[in-house]
C-alpha cells in the first residue's frame, strides 16, 4: 500500500502555499510585485519624462504593445508546457507578407485575411508536428523555423514593399475611442485575453498544460494527451502570430520581410518578467498582462527620454535574464534558511 509521503520537499511546499489565505496568495505574488511595478514605472514616468503622461502616450504606447499581447496570450501556453516557439516573429513576417502580395494581386483584403490566418496555422502546424510527431527539441525546431519563414517572406519581396491597402482597414488599426487615448483594436485584445485566461486557467486542457509543464510523465499518467496540448499550443502561436502580422501591416501601412524582426525576444522576455517559467509549469496570465505593460512602459519612457535604441535593447535583455534568474536566487536563498527544529513527541 503506497501513501503520500508528506514530508517531502514537494509536499511541503504545496502544503505551504495553499495553506496561506487566499488573500496572501494573490497579493504576495511575482504577479503582483510585475503589477505594482507598471503602476510604479508610470507614475515616476509621467513625472519626470515630458509628455509622458498624455493620452496620445498611451495611444501610442498600446498600439506599439499590441503584437506582443497577442502573441504573448499563445506563447504562455507553449512555455507553461516547458516548449518554447522562436519563430513568432518569423511567421508575423510571412503573413505580413502573404497580405501585401494577395491584396496587390487582386484578391479582396477580407478573403487575404483568411487566407494569412491559414499560413499562421501551418507555420504553427509545421512547429508542432516536428516537436511532437518527430520528437526534436522545440528550441532547435523554431530556430529553423524561425529563419525558414523568415527567408520565404525576404523571398517574396525581397527589399521592396506594398504600401496599398484600403484606407478604412488603415484607419481602423489606429483607431481610437474618442479623446481617451484607447486604441479600438484593444477590443479585440480584451476578448482574447479573456478567452485565453478562461482556457488556461479554468478548463481541463489548461490545468493539463500545467501538468505537463510539472511532469510529462505524470501528466500522461493523469490522462492528458501530452503531444495533442503541445500540438495545439503550436497551432495557436501560429494563429495568433498570423493574426498580429495582420494588425502590423495595416497599421504601418506596408508589408515588408523584415517585418518585426527581433519581436519574438520582447514577447519572450515579458511572458518570463510575468512570472510564467522557463521550466515550464507555473504562471498566470494576468501576469503576463502586466509584464508585456511593464516592458511596453519602460520602452515609451525611455524613447521619450531620447534614450538610444541599443541601450533600450541592454535593458530589456537585462530583464529577461533578471527575470529567469530571480526564481531560482529565491529559491537558493529559502534553503539556506534553517528551518524551525522540530518538536520531539
Amino acid at each position: 500500500m503506497t501513501s503520500l509521503d508528506t514530508r517531502s520537499p514537494l509536499a511541503a511546499k504545496t502544503i505551504a502555499n495553499y495553506g496561506r489565505p487566499l488573500w496572501r496568495r494573490w497579493l504576495l505574488s511575482r504577479e503582483s510585485a510585475v503589477i505594482v511595478a507598471v503602476i510604479l514605472v508610470w507614475v515616476i514616468a509621467s513625472s519626470v519624462v515630458p509628455y509622458f503622461g498624455t493620452t496620445t502616450t498611451l495611444d501610442f504606447l498600446l498600439l506599439d504593445a499590441t503584437p506582443i499581447l497577442l502573441i504573448a496570450l499563445p506563447m504562455t501556453f507553449v512555455i507553461i508546457t516547458g516548449e518554447i516557439d522562436l519563430s513568432v516573429a518569423s511567421t508575423l513576417g510571412l503573413s505580413s507578407v502573404m497580405l501585401g502580395v494577395l491584396t496587390k494581386g487582386g484578391m479582396p483584403i477580407e478573403l487575404a485575411m483568411v487566407f494569412c490566418l491559414v499560413v499562421g496555422l501551418l507555420a504553427g502546424a509545421v512547429n508542432g508536428f516536428l516537436v511532437t510527431i518527430v520528437g526534436l527539441p522545440s528550441l532547435a525546431v523554431t530556430i529553423g523555423t524561425l529563419a525558414l519563414f523568415r527567408g520565404i517572406a525576404v523571398g517574396l519581396l525581397g527589399t521592396t514593399a506594398i504600401t496599398t491597402f484600403p484606407p478604412f482597414w488603415q484607419n481602423l488599426a489606429q483607431a481610437r475611442f474618442g479623446l481617451t487615448g484607447i486604441p479600438v483594436v484593444m477590443v479585440l485584445v480584451v476578448v482574447l485575453i479573456v478567452i485565453f485566461a478562461l482556457v488556461l486557467h479554468v478548463t481541463p486542457f489548461g490545468r493539463g498544460l500545467f501538468a505537463l509543464g510539472l511532469s510529462k510523465d505524470t501528466a500522461t499518467f493523469s490522462g492528458v494527451k501530452v503531444n495533442r496540448a503541445k500540438f495545439i499550443a503550436f497551432l495557436l502561436t501560429g494563429l495568433i502570430s498570423a493574426l498580429a502580422g495582420i494588425y502590423w501591416t495595416l497599421r504601418y501601412g506596408s508589408a515588408r520581410g523584415d517585418n518585426a524582426t527581433g519581436l519574438e525576444l520582447s514577447v519572450i522576455a515579458a511572458v518570463l518578467l510575468g512570472g510564467v517559467s522557463i521550466f515550464g509549469g507555473k504562471g498566470a496570465l494576468h501576469g503576463v498582462i502586466a509584464g508585456v505593460l511593464l516592458i511596453g512602459v519602460l520602452q515609451s519612457a525611455l524613447r521619450l527620454a531620447n534614450v538610444s535604441s541599443d541601450a533600450i535593447n541592454i535593458i530589456i535583455g537585462t530583464l529577461l535574464i533578471v527575470s529567469v534568474l530571480s526564481p531560482r536566487i529565491l529559491a537558493w536563498a529559502r534553503r539556506l534558511r534553517p528551518s524551525a527544529p522540530r518538536q520531539r513527541k
